[in-house]
């Protein structure tokens, strides 16, 4: 998706999916030309960093679409390695995380969301039995809102390091 790219909004499906897939890559544009070093800083009062960001956008995007959504299990993973302390360790990162990985990784998990996406009805109701009563149409709402709440925060975050600014 290019810049300011339009989409299709002629059906309720094309526009949730247009408006989401412009979230996801907002969010990957304001990680794109920093250092890992830079992307792992936290550099406001807040605790989140780019790549904290960028990581727990990811891995709730797996989540979302493959565990709830389409009811696959992830040995080892949410929900069943719920520990104390598991949410917040999706935004923590170290020396080993780096920008390459979780951009690549998030993309990876865009493209079998948006493959779940295409084959359920947006009625389709959640596999996972404690969101049994919300559907995929929800699913695609609150993902709106999150990834651009984490694109804003991302926003913020790479105003401090460097200056730049702006979504688009």
């Amino acid at each position: 998706m290019t810049d300011k790219q339009s989409f299709s909004i002629s059906t309720e499906r094309d526009a949730l999916c247009g408006f989401l897939d412009k979230q996801r890559a907002d969010l990957l544009r304001k990680i794109v030309g920093v250092s890992d070093a830079d992307a792992r800083r936290a550099p406001t009062v807040s605790p989140l960093s780019l790549l904290g960001l960028l990581k727990h956008a990811a891995l709730w995007e797996r989540r979302w679409f493959q565990a709830i959504v389409a009811g696959r299990v992830l040995p080892g993973e949410w929900p069943e390695a719920e520990e104390e302390g598991w949410f917040e360790e999706d935004f923590r990162v170290d020396e080993r995380d780096t920008v390459a990985h979780w951009a690549a990784y998030f993309e990876e998990q865009a493209a079998v969301s948006r493959e779940i996406t295409a084959g359920l009805p947006l009625d389709a109701p959640c596999a996972l039995a404690d969101l049994s009563d919300r559907n995929l149409r929800w699913v695609l709402h609150h993902m709106i809102e999150e990834t651009a709440r984490h694109a804003g925060h991302a926003d913020i975050i790479r105003e401090t390091i460097d200056g730049s600014t702006g979504i688009y």
